[in-house]
């Protein structure tokens, strides 16, 4: 693995710099106390081709590897996850699920227009009963000849309401198991299908996150994803290039505010002297240095391993598990570096700590990180 960045990393890198700064720290709070979805900044992310990075540009994307993908989601975490969140779901479940695994005219009729952001697409997978179990889908998609009749409930779904392409996880035949489950395109406005309420988080509240109701919703065999029964293994390999998604923004939550903490030490005067000048405070700012580097390391081997077609999943994995516990940590410390001023919304280290959680959760929890690193450890 080469540790040094191309020009065109580093450019990528520098252009997603730029955009958070300009475009998404103006507003975020207010984004983040009103629960506003971003419509105008996602809309912005798509003109500059962050919203289907990897896709071919043959289908209207930028063409780019995954270690492009991370520094991007990066730079976009450390201001706000709630945007990045968004951009993660769309480039790492939706459009590489349809780009890997879509018929030719399902990358023509939804994959052009989500790789440049003028439809944003939703993976629907969790239910009151079944979070990261796949397995357990109480979701159902009759088979009736030329359609699938669509009945159930996904809850968290993020885009939930902003979305206008989902993938439905839906069992077809229960006898079958796994290998009953299907993965299909749903359009927003079918009739049948219903957007729940919004969810009212505790971080990343300015994305929206709804659970969604299915009633007898008529789906074009078409829009089924691969053959009959695929939609498991369909859902599994895509979370699994999902999880360096939110490893990335777990490792971009734990910088910008490890970046905070470090300028704010230098301002802050306690005791006749800058707060940088104290041990205390010194070592605080050396050890969220080391774990932000570790975890970042963990981010890029994952990426890497994926570009460059070798097996990611315990890479992946590993990454997500790390880099959303330094998160947590992390912010923790920036906060009490800022002492008072951490706890109030001005110096952005309590979203950022709130943020943080999620990345525990989301995408397989911390637990399920780990029965899938034992798991291929002792493969």
């Amino acid at each position: 693995m080469n540790f040094q960045l191309t020009e065109e990393h580093l450019a990528v890198q520098q252009a997603a710099r730029d955009f958070a700064q300009n475009e998404l720290l103006p507003g975020v709070i207010e984004r983040d106390t009103e629960q506003k979805f971003p419509k105008d900044q996602i809309k912005k992310m798509g003109e500059l081709g962050f919203m289907g990075m990897m896709v071919d540009p043959k289908y209207n994307g930028g063409g780019m590897d995954s270690i492009s993908y991370v520094l991007a989601m990066e730079e976009i975490s450390k201001i706000d996850a709630s945007v990045s969140v968004c951009m993660s779901v769309n480039n790492s479940l939706v459009c590489w699920g349809l780009e890997k695994y879509g018929s030719e005219e399902q990358k023509e009729k939804y994959l052009k227009r989500l790789a440049t952001g003028e439809l944003i697409g939703a993976f629907c997978l969790s239910e009151p009963e079944a979070g990261s179990d796949a397995t357990s889908q109480r979701t159902t998609a009759e088979d009736k000849g030329d359609y699938y009749l669509l009945n159930g409930t996904k809850n968290w779904i993020t885009n939930g309401n902003s979305a206008s392409v989902y993938i439905i996880i839906a069992q077809t035949d229960a006898a079958k198991k796994h290998k009953g489950i299907n993965a299909l395109i749903v359009e927003k406005g079918m009739p049948g299908f219903v957007v729940g309420k919004k969810e009212d988080k505790m971080g990343i509240r300015g994305s929206d996150t709804h659970s969604l109701m299915f009633t007898d919703v008529k789906v074009p065999k078409a829009n089924r994803i691969g053959d009959d029964g695929f939609g498991f293994s369909f859902a599994m390999t895509t979370l699994n290039g999902g999880r360096i998604g939110i490893a990335s923004q777990a490792l971009g939550i734990a910088a910008g505010a490890y970046e905070l903490a470090l300028k704010y030490s230098k301002e802050r005067k306690a005791f006749g002297k800058n707060l940088s000048e104290h041990q205390a405070i010194q070592f605080k700012l050396a050890d969220m240095a080391t774990k932000i580097d570790a975890a970042r390391l963990l981010v890029h081997q994952a990426a890497w391993r994926k570009d460059q077609k070798q097996d990611f999943v315990k890479a992946a994995a590993m990454a997500k598990l790390f880099a959303s516990q330094i998160a947590q940590e992390v912010t923790s410390e920036a906060v009490q570096i800022h002492g008072g001023y951490g706890y109030v919304k001005e110096y952005h280290v309590e979203r950022l700590m709130r943020d943080a959680k999620i990345t525990q959760i989301y995408e397989g929890t911390t637990e399920i990180q780990k029965m899938v690193i034992s798991r291929e450890l002792l493969k």
